[in-house]
């Protein structure tokens, strides 16, 4: 007969399996950043509805920062491409190469005309859109979802009435709770490494960044810091935009900036096994695994939540012991 305890473990292995077959791994992640987040503010300011306030704060933030970058890109493109093409043609021609474009005319040209001969692009442009427009849904919710967990996280709300103590809801409900909460320990325990790779990787990137004497430095590492709290897909965002700040510079710095970040972005990855494998006690080959075989079944999602499942794995198997036959 299935235990309220069996039952607890196969719904998470069920919420996991679910996450990654419905493509859901974003706002799964979206719940348990918010949530890690929101634990951390409220061990900072000791009051529940104040770290709630700073994190509404700390969100809207970044979704403003998010639409004000995503703003002056679009703005700033002609500009950039009219700097910076006429130098890329320049190093092609030198080199006999042939561009299909010159300045950001013949760039907007080129792209249209590609647009107007495969059709698909259009498609893939329009599903693109609609995927990201869904992912962004589902973040928010997620969003609501951790803000809600953390008022109160109780999911037998008759829990107190002692007629219904020991009913299967009351007591499947405490398994659960029990299974998830260890499963967030994890995932607090693979961010607490994760900061610390966000500060190496903050640190070297302030380097270039001071060095090459970048436009708006404070506010790129400050970025870089952010973004490098979100495991492989943050270090990648940030990238972006100091290559695209670079562009403004010239060509060279641009080109400069992408090969050093692509060089961190490396570093990262085996960071990434190093530290966490420390943290979750596992040999770096494991993480490794871990980490492929999750971007291969979820995506980037996937590579977030491997070390995760790997750490929970081994703390739950840690608990049963082990009977030897003579």
């Amino acid at each position: 007969m299935l235990t309220p305890r069996r039952i607890s473990y196969a719904v998470l292995v069920s919420t996991l399996v679910l996450a990654g077959w419905l493509r859901l791994g974003a706002p799964l992640l979206a719940v348990l950043f918010s949530y890690f987040a929101l634990c951390k503010l409220l061990a900072v300011t000791k009051n529940k509805w104040v770290a709630f306030i700073l994190f509404v704060l700390v969100v809207g933030g970044i979704a403003c920062g998010a639409a004000y970058f995503t703003r002056a890109a679009i703005r700033e493109l002609p500009e950039v491409a009219d700097s910076s093409l006429p130098s890329a043609s320049a190093w092609a021609q030198a080199r006999q190469i042939e561009l299909p474009f010159t300045d950001f005319d013949s760039l907007k040209a080129f792209v249209i005309d590609a647009f107007k001969e495969e059709t698909n692009y259009l498609k893939d442009v329009a599903s693109f859109a609609r995927s990201a427009t869904t992912v962004l849904i589902f973040v928010a919710i997620g969003i609501v979802a951790a803000v809600s967990l953390f008022i109160n996280s109780q999911l037998d709300i008759s829990r107190r009435v002692p007629a219904s103590r020991n009913n299967l809801y009351s007591v499947l409900g405490g398994e659960l709770s029990a299974r998830f909460r260890d499963f967030y320990q994890s995932f607090a325990t693979v961010m607490g490494a994760q900061i610390t790779i966000s500060l190496i990787n903050t640190f070297l990137t302030a380097i270039f960044v001071l060095t090459v004497q970048l436009p708006d430095a404070p506010l790129l590492i400050g970025v870089t810091f952010l973004c490098g709290l979100l495991p492989i897909v943050g270090n990648l965002v940030s990238n972006t935009i100091i290559v695209c700040v670079a562009f403004t510079v010239s060509l060279k710095t641009a080109l400069v900036a992408l090969i050093f970040l692509i060089a961190i972005h490396k570093l990262e990855y085996f960071l990434n096994s190093k530290i966490i494998g420390d943290r979750i006690r596992n040999p770096i080959w494991l993480t490794l695994i871990a980490l492929v075989i999750g971007e291969r079944l979820m995506g980037i999602p996937g590579m977030v939540l491997a070390p995760v499942v790997l750490n929970y794995l081994r703390v739950e198997m840690s608990k049963i012991e082990a009977t030897t036959s003579s």
